[in-house]
């Protein structure tokens, strides 16, 4: 038997930044994964303190951009490498209208630290209204991180590359391992837990294209229209994501495909290829809060759930208000408690 002080099930963002909440603390672990890509991992890494469809902001925003600066920053002393892109999202305007609503927006409290009043005009698209800023606005490199931290998890011998099977789960033994805690942040996956399947999240499928441009952008930043577009290798660009919330094959949808193809060619005139369609399926929930805490039954076992569009952002902020939860007894939100969930 291998003793441990914690199981992670699951390897999206939830999974992750738990994890990296434990290597600061200096607690055991291992960390199940069974290989398939989640929607963490083909997600666009997208940074953004606002709600560019209404110019609005969300809740905790500021503090979960801070705090995010600060994970990212406490990462990189030990992967040294740095995997958020500090390249602003540029919102292409529709109509004069909008431009107006944003600079309105830019007097207020709420949004002043987070949207541009300078406004630009870009080369190679078509963006007649000109396009705004958005300050504290970013991405993460997804590959690398990903990629950096399984190969970090396999080197420490804490990764786990097999399927979770529930019924091999006793109290506090896991077949060959006894732990004190164990967390389940499995995405869409916790509709097959016998645990905590009651928690309402709500698959909501996303496409996004891997496309080769024809007339290469003169910049690196971001640009957001109907979607997001920015560039990931020499020549490449990511494009997406849709969000279909009606939608459950598990296969690409030639609808959300052709959503893609004319919105991007909205604003860019020029021919492109598509490389590659990927999609994944985000847990999300009605409230568009998250869900964490333990069962009512089994104390020591916890959920990590419903980290929605903002999968970055949430699961770095909550995966320290779990932990301090877990080890150091702190209440919980009562916004992103499971209790509102399990009566």
């Amino acid at each position: 038997m291998k003793n441990v002080d914690y199981i992670i099930v699951g390897s999206g963002y939830a999974g992750i930044f738990f994890a990296h909440q434990l290597l600061l603390h200096q607690k055991s672990f291992v960390i199940f994964s069974e290989g398939s890509k989640s929607a963490s991992h083909v997600s666009a890494g997208i940074v953004n303190p606002v709600v560019l469809k209404k110019f609005t902001t969300f809740w905790l925003a500021a503090g979960q951009i801070e705090f995010l600066t600060d994970t990212m920053a406490e990462i990189e002393s030990y992967t040294d490498k740095n995997y958020l892109i500090k390249e602003n999202i540029h919102r292409i305007f529709h109509d004069e209208k909008e431009k107006e609503l944003w600079l309105t927006k830019t007097e207020t409290e709420e949004l002043g630290p987070f949207l541009n009043k300078e406004f630009h005009h870009l080369e190679t698209i078509i963006n007649p209204f000109g396009t705004g800023s958005v300050k504290q606005s970013a991405r993460l490199n997804v590959e690398d991180f990903f990629g950096d931290f399984f190969r970090l998890f396999k080197k420490n011998d804490q990764l786990i590359t097999e399927q979770f099977e529930y019924a091999e789960l006793a109290g506090n033994i896991y077949k060959d391992f006894t732990f004190k805690h164990i967390v389940f942040c499995e995405g869409m996956g916790v509709t097959a837990n016998p645990y905590f399947s009651q928690i309402p999240v709500i698959a909501n499928k996303g496409h996004h294209l891997k496309v080769r441009l024809s007339e290469k952008l003169g910049h690196e930043f971001t640009l957001k229209k109907k979607h997001f577009l920015f560039p990931v290798s020499a020549g490449t660009y990511y494009y997406g994501g849709t969000y279909d919330p009606n939608e459950r094959e598990n296969e690409i949808d030639d609808f959300a495909t052709e959503q893609l193809k004319e919105g991007l060619s909205e604003f860019y005139p020029h021919p492109f290829e598509i490389e590659e369609v990927n999609y994944g399926f985000r847990p999300t929930v009605k409230d568009r809060r998250p869900i964490l805490g333990n069962h009512p039954d089994h104390s020591n076992y916890f959920v990590y759930n419903g980290l929605g569009a903002r999968g970055i952002l949430n699961g770095c902020y909550f995966s320290r208000e779990l932990f301090e939860h877990i080890e150091n007894g702190k209440t919980l939100m009562p916004e992103v408690d499971v209790k509102r969930f399990l009566k």
